[in-house]
């Protein structure tokens, strides 16, 4: 039988690394069109030591989406309700992971008193995030050779 998805602090950075990483060049290609150049500035700082920081650095939470004892997302905030990750394992795509790891995140986010989230959405997931109640929120940004989309949801109340 098959757990159901568990969002969790983050603890492994290379695990979510890895995550991180094979979301990036496998789902995003629309984005950096297998370019190398653009693809090696994306992943540049997607390093475990990074991600190590990333979960030992005041005001940021990140999170881990778990099934069966297996890492199939990850996914960030910091204190100001700025979402800077929200991948997903290739092999777990359009299962509700990415979904429920922005639930996760936004409660975070509530329940440190913030009232609107953030973030920067690829070309990929842009629809995603519009269904999911972000609208834009300014004029396409240059991202790491690429394009990212400024995005912006008002959270409601618990």
């Amino acid at each position: 039988m098959v757990e159901p998805i568990l969002i969790r602090q983050a603890a492994d950075a290379a695990s979510a690394c890895d995550v991180l990483r094979r979301s990036i060049r496998d789902l995003c290609a629309p984005d950096h069109g297998d370019d190398p150049t653009v693809l090696g500035a994306w992943l540049g700082n997607k390093t475990p030591d990074s991600l190590a920081r990333w979960i030992g650095a005041p005001g940021s939470r990140v999170l881990v989406a778990v099934e069966d004892h297996a890492l199939i997302g990850v996914g960030a905030i910091d204190a100001d309700g700025r979402i800077t990750l929200n991948y997903v394992a290739p092999e777990a795509r359009f299962r509700g992971v990415s979904k429920a790891m922005l639930c996760a995140l936004e409660e975070c986010a509530r329940a440190a008193g913030v009232t609107r989230c953030t973030l920067e959405s690829t070309t990929t997931a842009h629809r995603f995030y519009l269904a999911a109640g972000y609208a834009a929120a300014g004029d396409p940004v240059p991202a790491f050779g690429a394009f990212a989309f400024p995005m912006a949801k008002a959270l409601a109340g618990r």
